[in-house]
């Protein structure tokens, strides 16, 4: 089957930058959201999108007009029965997943695909949910989708061969690079950097240095972009606090247990940019600051 007409479900900064990937590809594109208001503010985050392209000339009048005529929003699911690929973008809670395809499985056409772009939850879990366990898929994009050349692609043990490879033809078309890995917690990328990041995190609580040099020393000595810690607070350390407790309960290893300061900070809602406060002070985004940690 192609893949002509894909829905995404969730338009916030996720579900709007694959909504966007998907548009300059010349898919059709159906936007979906809980209620109007919400649905207006992922469209306008497209349309904002497609007009700096447009400013910067990668787009003309004539492209971005083309696109916009190929998006579509809706409020209900219904109005997604004629996609060929259903991408959710929605909140990283297994029981919100699980209803939402639940939901879906009724009213989709049955050759449709269904993926998640879960960075963490079982898609098995999820799948097991519907009635398509050959055609359900996991899509892991980074954020910020639109900028991000890789995505994951998940395969459960039911997922189709020629469903996966459709898939993975479906990436390319975004110009994405695909990698595919099996269904297990974390995946590839996050069962590799989610370590690393709580061992950032704990030098931190057992004072091996101080934030900014913990950073500058893996930025500078292992020239990456951006040290650890922050791009844990860019990630956001609610986010990498529930990614470390799935991925504990499913190896029960160390090394994916989160360390008690990373607990204190999400509790007292420091969770990095999101809230303006995390390993640093996010006060001036452009000029950040380490904060005050009493550890």
């Amino acid at each position: 089957m192609a893949i002509r007409n894909v829905g995404i479900i969730g338009c916030g900064t996720m579900g709007a930058g694959i909504a966007q990937i998907a548009l300059q590809a010349g898919y059709l594109v159906t936007v979906n959201e809980i209620n109007r208001e919400l649905l207006d503010k992922g469209l306008e985050r497209i349309h904002s999108s497609l007009d700096k392209m447009q400013g910067k000339g990668l787009i003309d009048d004539a492209q971005k007009g083309e696109m916009i005529k190929r998006l579509s929003g809706t409020t209900t699911l219904n109005e997604l029965d004629q996609c060929d690929l259903v991408i959710e973008a929605v909140i990283e809670s297994l029981d919100v997943k699980i209803k939402l395809f639940t939901a879906l499985d009724a009213v989709c056409k049955k050759e449709a695909i269904f993926a998640s772009n879960t960075s963490s939850l079982s898609v098995t879990q999820i799948a097991a949910a519907t009635s398509r366990l050959k055609q359900f898929i996991g899509l892991h994009f980074f954020n910020p989708p639109t900028l991000m050349p890789l995505v994951e692609v998940i395969r459960t043990m039911t997922t189709d061969k020629v469903v996966l490879q459709e898939t993975i033809g479906f990436i390319k078309s975004l110009k994405k690079v695909a990698i595919v890995a099996k269904d297990s917690a974390g995946f590839i990328v996050n069962r590799l950097l989610t370590p690393y990041l709580l061992d950032a995190i704990r030098a931190v609580g057992d004072d091996v240095g101080s934030v900014e040099d913990i950073d500058a020393g893996m930025k500078l000595g292992c020239n990456h972009p951006m040290g650890p810690l922050m791009l844990a607070d860019f990630i956001g350390l609610d986010v990498l606090y529930n990614a470390a407790n799935i991925l504990f309960e499913e190896y029960r290893e160390k090394r994916y247990a989160p360390p008690p300061i990373l607990k204190r900070l999400v509790i007292m809602g420091h969770i990095g940019t999101k809230t303006g406060m995390g390993f640093y002070d996010w006060s001036d985004m452009k000029k950040p600051k380490p904060a005050q940690l009493a550890v």
